[in-house]
This record gives structure tokens, sequence and C-alpha cells, in this order.
């Protein structure tokens, strides 16, 4: 199988099908959870697919220059930005716009949730703050006892080097807003534990088609279903978080109140709903 195919067939099917719903939600005039209507859908996404590219594409190039993976050249076209594929750069944006599309389905279809209150919201900001930043640090230590000692190490490479580079904005989305997230975690669990089961059933396919290949010396020796390395669930569980939180962060009245710029002012005044107006 080749890698567009993979794509084609994997990814390209439930971007068709999750279009569709949205389309016809449009059509049908079908409300948005009013929390989340700050922003189009559209614009995150497409604001998402930049950021996603350009922050990805030094760590997936170091990971396919030190031979934490690598792709058959006999199933790519050939063309490569750096050492990736030009497949890999695709993948980041398509993975982007399903998951996305994905939040605006839900986002479609979930009630309205209740606003908390100050000490609440702080209270939940800083215990999710507090516990990512400790496994940050973690992982961020484990990628570097791989660097210093890789005897003992190595096989925790890819885990480090996922988790430590995955595990940072996500940290900063918590410092922003984890109890917006977990205000509306009808639509962030769903919108990121479908995605990645999904994906990491479909890389199992890849894997077996020898599409891409992953070093089991920089890997752990464990094989979910006795073939897909534990890291690659990862990896699709840390980036749909980062699209997923992400997504809901930028579509939320309540994150537009906390950027003192001259941009939400004006969100604000042109599409705040009321019951935001009167907290103001």
């Amino acid at each position: 199988m080749t890698y567009f195919n993979f794509l084609a067939i994997f990814i390209g099917i439930p971007i068709g099908i999750l279009w569709l719903v949205n389309n016809w939600d449009n059509r049908s005039k079908r409300p948005i959870t009013p929390s989340l209507s700050a922003l189009q859908g559209w614009t995150v996404i497409r604001i998402l697919i930049v950021v996603a590219v350009i922050y990805t594409t030094p760590w997936d190039n170091y990971l396919v220059a030190t031979g934490v993976w690598w792709y058959n050249p006999e199933l790519v076209t050939g063309f490569t930005i750096g050492w990736v594929p030009i497949e890999e750069y695709t993948f980041f944006v398509v993975q982007t716009i399903m998951t996305g599309l994905l939040v605006m389905v839900l986002a479609r279809r979930v009630p309205p949730v209740q606003t908390m209150n100050a000490p609440e919201s702080r209270s939940i900001r800083l215990t999710a703050t507090v516990i990512v930043s400790l496994i940050w640090i973690a992982c961020t230590i484990v990628l570097i006892l791989s660097f210093i000692s890789p005897n003992e190490w190595k096989q925790w490479t890819y885990f480090g080097l996922e988790t430590s580079w995955g595990l940072f904005p996500i940290l900063i989305q918590m410092i922003v807003g984890a109890d917006i997230l977990w205000s509306h975690r009808r639509i962030v669990i769903p919108a990121i534990l479908i995605p990645s089961i999904y994906l990491s059933l479909a890389d199992t396919v890849a894997l077996g088609e020898g599409t891409w290949v992953i070093d089991p010396q920089q890997s752990l020796p464990v094989l979910l279903g006795g073939i897909l390395p534990i890291e690659e669930a990862i990896f699709f569980t840390i980036t749909n978080t980062l699209v997923v939180m992400g997504m809901t962060l930028a579509l939320a009245w309540e994150s537009q109140k906390r950027i003192p710029s001259k941009w939400a002012d004006r969100l604000r005044q042109s599409k705040l709903p009321a019951q935001y107006v009167q907290e103001q």
C-alpha cells in the first residue's frame, strides 16, 4: 500500500463523511453550542494546519534522519522536504482536518455547558497544569537518559521524543483553559478518543503493508495487538489532543475573554452571546 493510498482510504473517506455531515448541518441550520461559537470552525482548522506543519516538521525530520522510523521508498512518490516525504506533510494536514471536522460535528450535538465560578476555574487550571508539568518533566528526563545512556535507555528514545515534544504545547493549553476543556469534556474526550483509536487501527494496516517501519531498537518492546508499537498509539493520542483542545479553546468565548488583544475585543463586541455580555 502506497502512503497516498493509505491517506486516501483511511483519512480521505472519513473526511468526506464528516464534511457531508457538516454541510448538512449548515444547510439545516443546526446550531452550534453557544459557548463554542466565537470563531468559524474552518477558520480555526486552517490556523491549526499551519501550526501543525510548522511545529511538527523539524521534529519529524529528526525522527527520520536518526532512523526512529523510516518509509519504504517504493511506496512514496520520492519527493521529500528535508528527510520527510511529501506524504507525511500531507498527513499533518488531513489529520488536522479530520479531527477538526469531528469537533465541529460534536459541537452541534452536545448541549451547552454551564460557566464555572472563578475559584473552581482556577483550581482546575492549577491542578491540570501541575499534573501535566510533572509528566512532561519526567518524560523529558527519559529523553535525556536515552541520549546520555543509550545502552540502557535507547528503547525509550521514540517515547521520550514524542512525549517531551507533544506535552509541552498541551501544558500551555492547560494553563490557558483547562477549566474550559473540562466544561466541554463531552466534546473533548470523544473527539480525542475516536480518531486516536481509529488511526491506531489504520496504522496496523500500514505497518503490516510495510508502508513505514518503526525502529525496534529505539522503541519499547510493547506491541498492541502484536503489531502496533505503543508509541504510535501515544503519537496519535497526543496529536489529536493538540488538535481537539486547540480547536475547543479557539472556539470558546471564555478563551476570548482571556486574550488581552484588540482582536478578542472585536470578537466579544460583535458575537458574544447574551450570557457572556452580562458578565462583562
